[in-house]
C-alpha cells in the first residue's frame, strides 16, 4: 500500500549539475526514457537533500523523520498518450535513515541504499560528502552561495535554471526488479533557489571514465534550496526496459 501524499520540509537541497553527452547518458537510461536536452546537452546531477518532518499528510509534525539523502538524477522525456512528458530518472537513492531503506519502495516510492553522510554548512557555504555502505558510491561537494549564476553553459541565468528544475517535478526511480520505475510528483507553493559556485566536487559516478569518457560529463552549476515545505504524491509505475 502506498501513501497517497507525504509532506516534509526541505531544510537544505543542493543540486550539483553536469552537462553530459546525450549519446553517452542515453545508454544508461531504461525505456521509455530519453535525455531531455538543453542547448544540445543532457542534464544530469546529484541532489543532496536534508528533509525534516517527513510524514504522511494530516499527521502531527512530531512523528516526522529527519534524514540526509542523495539522489543521482537525469533530466528525461518520454512519450505518453497525452504527448511528450518531462521529468527526472533516478537510478540510485542513498540515505542515512534506516526507515527510508525499510519503507522506500514498499510504503512509498523510491528504493534507498544506506550511506554515511558528513555535512557542514553556513549561510554562505555548504559541504556535503557521503559514502554508501555497499562501497559503490561516494560524493564530496563544496559550494559557495552566490548572488548570480555564473559560468553555466546550460542556463543563461538563475531564473532559467530555476524554471527548468521546477518543471522537472516528476521523478521516476529505478527498482530492483528492473521491470518498472516508481513515480512521485513534488509539489510546493514556495519554490525558491539560490545560485551556487562549486569550489570542489568528486563523484564516483560522474568521475568514472568507463561510464563517462573524458569530457563527456562536465560540471556545470549548482543550486541551493532552503526552508521549502513540499508534498510528494505517488504516481502510477511505468513499465521499464533494461538499462546498462
Amino acid at each position: 500500500m502506498q501513501l497517497p501524499t507525504i509532506q516534509a520540509e526541505i531544510e537544505r537541497r543542493l543540486l550539483v549539475n553536469y552537462r553530459v553527452d546525450p549519446d553517452v547518458i542515453a545508454t544508461w537510461l531504461p525505456a521509455p526514457f530519453r535525455p531531455q536536452l538543453v542547448d544540445g546537452y543532457a542534464v544530469a546531477g546529484i541532489c543532496l537533500i536534508r528533509l525534516g518532518s517527513l510524514r504522511p499528510m494530516r499527521t502531527p509534525p512530531w512523528i516526522g523523520l529527519r534524514s540526509e539523502n542523495a539522489a543521482h538524477r537525469v533530466a528525461v522525456e518520454w512519450d505518453s498518450p497525452d504527448g511528450v512528458r518531462t521529468g527526472v530518472y533516478i537510478p540510485r537513492r542513498d540515505t542515512d535513515a534506516m526507515a527510508n531503506v525499510l519503507l522506500g519502495g514498499r510504503v512509498y516510492p523510491g528504493e534507498h541504499q544506506r550511506a554515511r553522510f558528513r555535512v557542514s554548512e553556513s549561510a554562505d557555504a555548504v559541504h556535503v560528502d557521503y559514502s554508501s555502505y555497499d562501497g559503490t558510491t561516494a560524493v564530496s561537494v563544496d559550494v559557495q552561495i552566490t548572488e548570480r549564476l555564473e559560468g553555466s553553459r546550460l542556463f543563461a541565468n538563475l531564473d532559467a535554471a530555476s524554471r527548468f528544475f521546477e518543471q522537472g517535478s516528476v521523478g521516476y526511480s529505478a527498482t530492483r526488479d528492473g521491470c518498472r520505475v516508481d513515480g512521485m510528483r513534488l509539489n510546493t507553493d514556495a519554490w525558491s533557489v539560490q545560485a551556487g559556485a562549486v569550489t570542489s566536487a568528486q563523484s564516483s559516478f560522474f568521475d568514472d571514465r568507463e561510464m563517462f569518457p573524458a569530457a563527456s560529463a562536465v560540471l556545470d552549476c549548482a543550486l541551493v534550496m532552503r526552508g521549502v515545505p513540499v508534498r510528494w504524491t505517488a504516481l502510477p509505475s511505468l513499465r521499464s526496459g533494461a538499462a546498462a
